[in-house]
């Protein structure tokens, strides 16, 4: 047995030596230029008008500048375009801003919209409620998300009519384009924000501003001083809407108190009160329909 593996042993290491010997015997194929073919590429080149100064191939060094390699197609150039030559933003550029554009919505939708105003509140709703998971997040950002649309249809409406049917028609350049639809949400922002706030930040950005005109409030500053009041305006309303709730749970509290029931947590118990409380009141119609008009 012991034979056998070692005969197999043998074999296999003389079939890799054969195999290793028949490589290095193989002979070296070299090709050599005919003598026709030299005779054709002198006749090429002598047909071609003699210049002292054009950049000759057969004499290296002999060009003076990056035009003689041009010449010779040796040299390779890259051009980048940043317009059409007529003002216009070339089209690889413009796509992507757009993409750019594109991948900042979400960013955008947040920050200079009512959506984080109408989420915090349904949020404090929720809480106000005890209902830890009901209505879930992601119904709470669909509301948000459709409440977002209707109150900003007029704005987007404005920008769709102002700035893009005329850059679609090629009435107006990119830029141009850029300015008209700013416009509208900076007048959006401007209307929900407060004066105090406006002023914190154009105090901190070294800008005068008498509190007045605020087209002379930089978008930069006006998005950051939008975003505090939508805040400060989404807390009172929270608030307000717990007031009710307070009162709930302190009546419960008081109520089990005085029958000695100490271990029993009254959030537990003052939940049904609260969810009852709130369907006889029509809270969601309340809530969702007041939440919208303090956008008007």
């Amino acid at each position: 047995m012991k034979d056998l593996k070692l005969r197999d042993k043998v074999r296999t290491l003389l079939y890799m030596i054969g195999m290793v010997a028949v490589l290095f015997m193989a002979e070296t194929t070299i090709a050599y230029a005919t003598s026709d073919d030299d005779d054709l590429s002198n006749s090429i080149l002598s047909e071609q008008p003699v210049d002292e100064n054009r950049t000759n191939i057969r004499e290296p060094g002999s060009s003076e500048n990056a035009d003689d390699l041009k010449q010779l197609n040796i040299a390779n150039s890259l051009t980048v375009s940043y317009d059409g030559g007529n003002g216009e933003l070339a089209g690889t550029l413009r796509i992507l801003l757009i993409l750019t554009a594109i991948s900042l919505a979400p960013i955008l939708l947040v920050t200079i919209t009512s959506f984080t105003r109408i989420l915090i509140v349904l949020h404090f709703t929720r809480q106000a409620l005890n209902t830890t998971s009901a209505p879930p997040n992601q119904v709470l950002i669909a509301i948000s998300l459709f409440l977002t649309f209707f109150i900003m249809q007029p704005t987007f409406s404005q920008i769709y009519t102002d700035a893009v049917v005329p850059f679609e028609n090629g009435d107006i350049q990119l830029e141009e384009a850029m300015d008209l639809a700013i416009a509208p949400m900076r007048e959006f922002m401007a209307g929900q924000t407060q004066v105090k706030d406006a002023d914190a930040f154009m105090q901190i950005a070294d800008i005068p501003w008498d509190g007045t005109d605020w087209k002379e409030v930089p978008t930069s500053v006006l998005i950051p001083s939008f975003i505090i009041s939508e805040l400060r305006s989404a807390f009172i309303i929270g608030f307000i809407i717990y007031i009710p709730f307070i009162v709930i749970d302190m009546v419960v509290a008081s109520v089990l108190m005085s029958m000695g029931m100490m271990m029993l947590p009254p959030t537990t118990i003052s939940m049904p009160f609260k969810i009852l409380l709130f369907v006889l009141a029509d809270g969601w119609n309340l809530v969702i329909v007041n939440l919208v008009r303090t956008f008007y």
